[in-house]
């Protein structure tokens, strides 16, 4: 069996989208000081290129989620594998996500949050895939809608490779 990678969205497509919600983001929170809470590992490229992108003070932590293990099937069980290092209560909150395809993540992210008492929690997600939700979930700053294809590549793995390509691409097996 071999495997190919077919591109999906390139570099340079990713690069300008990024650079728009960055300048989306910085002009609705131009007032507050915004935590970006990057959810690891999946988002880390994205949230480098959009804290960059930017143009306000703002402070970043990171939180270890794992729903997928080594499959390419969410297993529906959401686990915080490294939580955040200072609170949030009061704070603007932007949680950065990778993909958004069942929403289950995305939803238990903003159940725990409002425990935490944060002054405001969005999210911000480079792709969401509609057609895999399990739950509707609010995306306030979206890369891209695509379809139901598992992708790998900017940030996004299977098991654990392919999160250095520049793009977004599609593993196809024949």
């Amino acid at each position: 069996m071999s495997e190919r990678l077919v591109t999906m969205l390139t570099a340079e497509a990713i690069a300008e989208r990024v650079k728009a919600l960055g300048a989306l983001i910085t002009e609705e929170y131009k007032e507050q000081r915004l935590v970006l809470v990057v959810v690891l590992k999946g988002s880390f490229v994205f949230a480098s290129d959009l804290c960059r992108a930017i143009d306000l003070p703002l402070r970043i932590d990171f939180l270890g989620v794992r729903s997928y293990g080594e499959g390419t099937e969410s297993s529906g069980v959401v686990q915080i594998t490294n939580d955040l290092s200072r609170p949030i209560a009061g704070e603007d909150v932007l949680i950065v996500e990778d993909i958004v395809d069942t929403g289950l993540t995305i939803a238990h992210l903003m159940d725990l949050f409002r425990t935490r008492h944060p002054r405001s929690v969005k999210v911000a997600a480079l792709l969401h895939k509609p057609a895999r939700a399990r739950v509707v979930v609010k995306v306030d700053y979206l890369g891209f809608t695509i379809e139901d294809k598992f992708v790998v590549g900017y940030g996004l793995d299977f098991a654990e490779q392919y999160r250095n390509l520049p793009y977004i691409g599609v593993v196809e097996r024949s």
